[in-house]
C-alpha cells in the first residue's frame, strides 16, 4: 500500500506541473530575474506602463526591464508619475514595489527585456 501511495503522489505532482511546462514563454514571464542598481541615485531613466500589471523600466545605462506586479494597479496606465521602492539595498528587484497614487504594489518579477512595443 505504501508503494501505491508514493506512485499516486508522484503521478499527481507530474500532472500538477504539466500546465506550467506547457505555457508559452511570454505568458509565463520567462527570463532571468534581474535588478536595477542605484535606483535612488538616478538609476532609472524612463518607464512605460503597458497594462495595469506590467511596466517597462529603463535603467540609466539604457537597458530595458519588464516588471510584472503581483496584482493589477488600476491607475498605472494613466499615472503621470510613480515611485520605486527598494528593500535595504539601493536596487530594484523582484522584492521591490512600485507606488502609484499612494498605493504600494509589490513586484512579482523583474526581467531583462527589449524596449516596450511602439504605441499605435
Amino acid at each position: 500500500m505504501t508503494h501505491f501511495r508514493k506512485a499516486m503522489l508522484a503521478s499527481a505532482l507530474l500532472l500538477a506541473g504539466a500546465p506550467v511546462i506547457a505555457q508559452p514563454a511570454a505568458q509565463a514571464g520567462a527570463g532571468k530575474e534581474a535588478s536595477i542598481p542605484f535606483v535612488d541615485q538616478r538609476g532609472i531613466r524612463d518607464w512605460q506602463a503597458v497594462s495595469d500589471d506590467q511596466i517597462y523600466v529603463q535603467a540609466s545605462g539604457g537597458q530595458w526591464y519588464l516588471a510584472t506586479l503581483m496584482t493589477g494597479a488600476p491607475d498605472l496606465p494613466f499615472a503621470q508619475s510613480i515611485g520605486f521602492e527598494t528593500k535595504g539595498l539601493d536596487r530594484l528587484d523582484r522584492f521591490g514595489a512600485i507606488v502609484v497614487a499612494g498605493t504600494r504594489y509589490p513586484l512579482k518579477s523583474l526581467v531583462e527585456s527589449g524596449p516596450p512595443p511602439k504605441k499605435k
